[in-house]
């Protein structure tokens, strides 16, 4: 969108001294009256789109030595609507005249509006609004647009990031601070099933220059103790646990000293059946494969153990890893985890430590987890997503993704489907 200059600086050599200057403006008479804004014109031209229609405007418009102030165009399934605000010409009449003749002639139509000046000013509070749908439906839609209406804010534009595997769209919205706008639509995205996302508006969205990721039920499907727990003949058993912790109803660290004691005993070579039986979460090799591309680091952090997410950094080629390490001796799992346990406190502390290993402030990572023990690390990052997560952390995160598709988290980031398969170099599904 066009910005009205700013007035040029009087030139020093021209000024008076600064006791008269401001003699002279206490003494000068109140200014009464605006410069009246000029005279433009809005053409708007729609119908079937084929090449040259951008051309043909305005190779017509040039014809009356007009400015253009801003100019806007959208095709959908083959339909241009295609905008353009312009000064008005001394021949106004001729013009219109000859533009509705060249749309017919192009078989489209054409309106043009007599008005004053440019586009009114966007209001203060400016967001980003990301809305994911699986499938994104019109009452969704009128629902949340009604929301954005009932806050004082207004819609400004409208672009769709992606239309597989869900229907991604991001609206710019002005007129109502970030944070007010995040809380009332996530209430009605809880209402209208889909996923709705509401960050500031400014460069820092895309200064996001590392991820850090945690690992059971987010970048993978699986909880790692549990497929130990499977060879040791104890899964119900940790899974209850395990399922407790993530809800929040007991300290992370105990449980995890709870449930490795089980697996005192179990033969180390059963590492190797567990890496293979891992299963990545559809959408995460997509997801790492584009952030590496467009120059982002990654990271993952767990409360499971180095044993397999030594073996996730090597295959992805993450850039920073931690967990806790199962203790071996003699071949065998003694029931007990060695050095620095990585529990919800620790999750936090090894983000900073990555942020600062990787050069990037903690305003420009990003942070995704799904449990109570991510909260610390989702609240630190300067953007923090709860992917198909608890409850609890769902209300706490600044944004929830609820599909299953771990790389629509690069449409939180304003990177478009497109985007991503133009990285690519052709179409690609979730991976």
């Amino acid at each position: 969108m066009s910005e009205s200059p700013l007035a040029p600086a009087a030139s020093p050599a021209a000024s008076a001294p600064a006791a008269t200057h401001l003699t002279s403006l206490l003494a000068a008479p109140a200014v009464t009256a605006l410069t009246p804004e000029p005279r433009t014109l809005l053409v708007k031209v729609f119908g079937k789109d084929r090449p040259g229609i951008t051309t043909g405007l305005f190779t017509t418009l040039a014809e009356y030595g007009v400015d253009v102030v801003d100019f806007e165009q959208v095709v959908t399934r083959g339909r241009i609507v295609l905008c353009a605000l312009v000064t008005a010409p001394r021949l106004e009449g001729e013009l219109r005249a000859n533009l509705h003749q060249w749309a017919e002639g192009q078989r489209l139509q054409a309106e043009v509006i007599s008005g004053t000046g440019d586009n009114r000013p966007r209001g203060e509070g400016r967001s980003h609004v990301t809305v994911l749908g699986h499938p994104l439906t019109a009452a969704a839609v009128a629902a949340l647009s009604a929301r954005v209406t009932a806050c004082g804010g207004n819609i400004d534009r409208v672009f769709r990031l992606a239309k597989y595997p869900v229907t991604a769209v991001e609206l710019a919205v002005s007129g109502v601070p970030t944070p007010f706008l995040r809380a009332e639509l996530a209430q009605e995205a809880a209402a209208q099933r889909v996923d709705v996302a509401v960050v500031r508006s400014g460069l820092q969205r895309r200064a996001k220059r590392l991820v850090v990721m945690d690992v059971d039920s987010t970048l993978i499907q699986d909880e790692v103790i549990e497929l130990f727990a499977a060879h040791a003949g104890c899964e119900e058993q940790v899974a209850a646990v395990t399922a407790a912790a993530m809800r929040g109803e007991i300290d992370f660290a105990e449980s995890l000293r709870a449930r490795v004691a089980l697996l005192a005993g179990l033969d180390e070579d059963v590492v190797a059946k567990v890496r293979a039986a891992v299963r990545l979460t559809p959408g995460a090799r997509t997801l790492i494969r584009t952030l590496k591309r467009l120059g982002y680091q990654v990271a993952v952090v767990s409360g499971g153990f180095t044993q397999v997410t030594d073996d996730l950094v090597e295959r992805l080629g993450l850039d920073f890893a931690a967990a806790n390490t199962l203790e071996v001796v003699d071949g065998k799992f003694t029931g007990r985890v060695v050095g620095e346990i990585v529990d919800r406190a620790g999750k936090a502390r090894m983000l900073e430590r990555f942020a600062v290993a990787a050069g990037v402030p903690l305003e420009q990572t990003v942070a995704i987890g799904d449990g109570a023990n991510d909260l610390d690390m989702l609240n630190a990052a300067g953007l923090g997503v709860a992917f198909n997560a608890k409850p609890m952390v769902r209300e706490a995160a600044d944004t929830a993704v609820n599909v299953p598709f771990l790389d629509t988290v690069l449409y939180l980031l304003g990177i478009s489907r497109e985007e991503v398969e133009d990285a690519d170099g052709g179409s690609l599904l979730s991976s």
